[in-house]
């Protein structure tokens, strides 16, 4: 627990109160064990030729030049610092004269070389590396990041349940009301694209965003409940979502700090479970509320939840970026030793990193790789398709069981238990495919093909176009209304396959962009949630309940063989492009 709380927002706030004398980290209890946590090899590297990763082989001059050079810098790694060979100069340095890097005694290249020691894990099982951390701990960490989830995503149904009295209160009309839904759907679209580049700043990390945007986001909800006047309230609602936004995206980057690939899927299946029951669980939680109390006492309930996450992930969540990890404790042995050579390797990048090349990383990167990326704008269209779809779905509920069905408002969101139960029966068959057929196709690696995760997206494109035509064609007086309920529940199971699978491919693929690549999809799938709300209540209206929901089944069934082409043709796509993986 000690451990736990040091890494966390409360831990860094007691450290500074205290100037470090309480949640100490080993190396400040001993301060020889500095030299444990220095990688000597890749220092030498940095000496010899400026950088961490092995040099380059030069491919002119015969085959005993190349073996001499070979013979010179085994003797540089051991040790022997006579003489030092570059592959793209003549001129030797010699040992008497030369500055040599301390770590190794590797003679540092006055043209080359840089004299830094390279700050590293101290081993495979470093425990402050997220991939060793205790079983408990990751599944401790992976609850926070659902809870967080939860808190964000409830914020968009849970408003729909006031939106007759948002109607009532401020004279606006339906479509007008429900803006006040689309706007904090657009915001935590667009919230990602910023906020999840910033995450993988080394110097930054994923915490500070995760709580610093909460913090907005929980204070903003008293202007939402206060609203002045209409203008206000859309103002506010747009805010929130973007400053609710980062774990919507980066959230499955976090997953990936702790988990391998093999298991990776295990985790993301359990946040999709989070992520799907916000915007079910928002109406039912909701209705009641404003049936009773009003319009605002949904966003009470927001305020109420995600204070109560605020408060719960400030003292126990801590951080999961390793290259964050690894900065502060190059930092720490600075300030230990006094030796300002002592750097990782994610902070030497950052430094290499313009003020250009950091502001095309932040807000450009996102969507260079949506739109310019085959792969990843026609995944990203399907998911955004089927998210939008379910925004526009959700609108016919009222339709359907206070208009056909005689519920009231709270009844109303009872209704949307049938896809909650749909996310929760799937888990069990999806899991033990995991465990039984993918994770046996891992190599010794602990790697797979990215597009060996697919088979279940396959699946899961069937079952959206199966729940819309049963949802609308039993929603009837003459049907009872637990048939729509049950049909419902496909929706879940397709889009938690549909989800899942695309989510795990796109990490694999795009493993050195995961953040911009997650904040890219939620992007696309946030403007689709967005703006096919508004629409609804008019499709269902003219078109009626049965062909309304046939419509955005026909829709869904057009774009059912991009997982398949992608089974088939995915690799041949993937390394194709400069920014995909090519290895696998």
């Amino acid at each position: 627990m000690k451990e736990l709380v040091r890494d966390t927002i409360v831990g860094h706030l007691l450290r500074l109160a205290t100037t470090r004398r309480v949640l100490q980290y080993e190396e400040e209890r001993d301060q020889s064990l500095w030299k444990r946590y220095v990688d000597k090899e890749k220092s030498g590297r940095m000496a010899h030729h400026g950088s961490p990763e092995e040099e380059e082989e030069e491919e002119t001059g015969d085959a005993s030049d190349n073996s001499t050079q070979e013979q010179q810098r085994a003797g540089v790694a051991e040790g022997n610092t006579t003489a030092t060979t570059r592959n793209s100069s003549d001129t030797q340095v010699g040992s008497g004269d030369a500055q040599r890097n301390e770590v190794s005694g590797v003679p540092v290249d006055p043209e080359k070389g840089r004299d830094v020691s390279i700050v590293t894990w101290f081993g495979d099982d470093d425990p402050e590396n997220p991939l060793n951390w205790s079983t408990g701990k990751k599944f401790l960490v992976t609850f926070l990041i659902c809870l967080l989830t939860f808190s964000v995503y409830i914020g968009s149904a849970i408003y729909s349940a006031g939106t007759q009295g948002v109607m009532e209160r401020f004279r606006v009309s339906q479509v007008a009301a429900t803006l006040g839904l689309t706007l904090f759907v657009a915001g935590y679209g667009l919230g990602p694209m910023v906020w999840a580049p910033m995450s993988e700043i080394p110097q930054i990390g994923r915490n500070p965003i995760y709580i610093g945007t909460l913090v907005v986001f929980v204070f903003f909800q008293f202007a939402v409940i206060y609203a002045k006047n209409f203008g206000m309230l859309l103002a506010f609602r747009f805010l929130t979502g973007l400053f609710g936004s980062p774990v919507l995206a980066t959230g499955g980057a976090s997953l990936s700090d702790m988990y391998m690939p093999a298991k990776r899927a295990y985790a993301i299946g359990i946040w999709g479970i989070a992520a799907i029951s916000g915007p079910v669980l928002g109406p039912l939680i909701g209705g009641f509320a404003a049936q009773h109390k009003g319009w605002q006492w949904p966003i009470w309930e927001l305020l109420w939840l995600s204070g109560f996450s605020l408060i719960v992930l400030a003292i126990f969540l801590p951080e999961t970026s390793s290259a964050n990890i690894l900065y502060r404790r190059s930092r720490r042995l600075r300030k230990l030793t006094g030796r300002n050579d002592l750097k990782c390797e994610p902070e030497l990048m950052s430094e290499q990193m313009t003020s250009k090349e950091i502001v095309l990383m932040t807000l450009v990167r996102p969507f260079s790789l949506n739109f310019l990326e085959p792969i990843l704008f026609l995944l990203n269209l399907y998911i955004a398709l089927i998210y939008g779809i379910l925004y526009v779905w959700f609108e016919s509920f009222a339709i359907v069981f206070e208009g056909i069905y005689g519920f009231n408002l709270g009844e109303e969101g009872l209704s949307f238990v049938g896809i909650l139960v749909g996310s929760l029966v799937v888990i069990p068959p999806f899991f033990l495919y995991l465990y039984f057929i993918q994770e046996p196709q891992f190599n010794e690696n602990g790697e797979i093909k990215p597009e060996k995760r697919l088979p279940p997206a396959c699946i899961g494109g069937f079952c959206i176009p199966l729940c819309l035509f049963w949802f609308g064609w039993t929603a009837r007086p003459s049907v009872h209304w637990i048939v729509p309920i049950i049909g419902s529940g496909w929706f879940s199971v397709g889009a938690f396959l549909l989800f899942n699978s695309v989510l795990n491919y796109l990490g694999d693929a795009y493993p050195d962009y995961a953040a911009s690549v997650y904040a890219g999809n939620d992007f696309m799938r946030s403007s689709f949630g967005a703006g096919f709300p508004l629409f609804a209540a008019a499709m269902y209206t003219n078109l009626g309940v049965g062909w309304a929901s046939s419509t955005l089944g026909f829709l869904s069934i057009a774009f059912i063989p991009i997982p398949f082409v992608l089974c088939i043709y995915g690799e041949r796509i993937r390394k194709a492009s400069k920014r995909a993986r090519h290895d696998l």
